[in-house]
């Protein structure tokens, strides 16, 4: 069973959506909410894959009030979707659970491209953020290795690609198997080793359904991230711009943790780490986890090593004495 934490949705805009897990009980135990920004370009619920795989599960039995935001799938209008609404669009995330709560700051965690948004996010809106997770999120760009190299201007026309619409799942999906042709061969290889295995051969159909369930790049976002981020590398320069606005690290000062994974070219770790490197934060700490860029979050170190480790931290982070109000200006 896929997403198989409870949840409710507590607001919608478009075709996105912002869910609350149920907390164990009925009610969250005192402390500050967490809300899940997935990546813009997968299905939210690799949080929540399976009964064995599930971070959003794993956060909600550690006592952690916890939300997801999920982007939706982009219609063909989608395509003018600038990286400003995918910001804006988080923070009015924020803001709903900062209204549902009553909290006066949020913890965020960030996955993958999410991650990313996080960061910038909580550059710009610092007295938000009570602390930030990066799992996995390339911040500095010049680290991103064969994907960022994929991507060079000298070879790669991001505006004749945006100026088709939006970016499609397949197109996306061609440039990671670039990466790793023998990927697809060598994963039914070794799932005829383990057909004897129940548990393996549900985790494998889980994996691959949500693989194969990718969402279209809206154009616009996507001609900024590429050009700005990817071949630009203006994120850690100091020169990003959203909404008018210099996006500059050292503004964010909250608790930061940085959640690498060993074997991930998606977002080689130094690419992620530069976030502890360039925030102005005074609390930072890596976790590092066995595994690629997926396996990180639903593989199986995940449940062992990554999600107890993070859940603590969490814990520690948004431990607060009351909820309080939220002023009225927040919201």
């Amino acid at each position: 069973m896929l997403s198989p934490t409870a949840k409710d949705t507590i607001f919608r805009e478009g075709t996105a959506q912002l869910y609350r897990f149920r907390p164990e009980g009925g009610k969250a135990k005192e402390g500050l909410p967490l809300l899940l920004i997935p990546s813009l370009i997968n299905r939210w619920y690799v949080l929540d894959l399976r009964e064995k795989a599930s971070f959003a599960g794993a956060m909600v039995r550690a006592g952690i009030d916890t939300y997801c935001l999920d982007w939706g799938i982009p219609e063909d209008e989608d395509r003018y979707l600038t990286w400003e609404h995918v910001l804006a669009r988080l923070g009015r995330a924020v803001r709903m659970v900062q209204k549902h709560t009553g909290a006066p700051k949020v913890g965020i965690l960030g996955y993958c491209m999410g991650g990313t948004l996080s960061t910038i996010w909580t550059a710009q809106n610092p007295d938000k953020v009570a602390a930030l997770i990066n799992l996995a999120g390339p911040i500095d760009f010049s680290q991103a290795g064969l994907l960022g190299h994929m991507v060079q201007p000298a070879w790669f026309d991001v505006g004749a690609i945006a100026a088709a619409g939006n970016v499609s799942p397949s197109q996306m999906q061609s440039g990671f198997v670039a990466m790793r042709p023998t990927l697809q061969m060598a994963k039914w290889v070794g799932l005829a080793a383990r057909a004897g295995d129940k548990d393996a051969r549900e985790a494998f159909d889980a994996m691959e359904e949500w693989s194969n369930d990718n969402v279209p790049f809206p154009a616009a976002a996507y001609e900024t991230y590429i050009r700005e981020l990817y071949q630009g590398n203006k994120l850690v320069a100091g020169t990003h711009y959203a909404a008018g606005k210099r996006v500059d690290l050292k503004n964010i000062t909250c608790p930061v943790l940085t959640i690498i994974a060993e074997r991930d070219t998606i977002c080689p770790p130094a690419a992620a780490t530069a976030l502890n490197e360039n925030c102005g934060s005074s609390d930072k700490s890596v976790i590092a986890v066995p595994g690629g860029h997926v396996g990180a979050v639903i593989g199986s170190k995940a449940s062992s090593v990554m999600y107890p480790k993070t859940a603590a931290w969490l814990r520690e982070k948004l431990a607060a004495p009351s909820r309080g109000m939220v002023a009225q200006a927040a919201v």
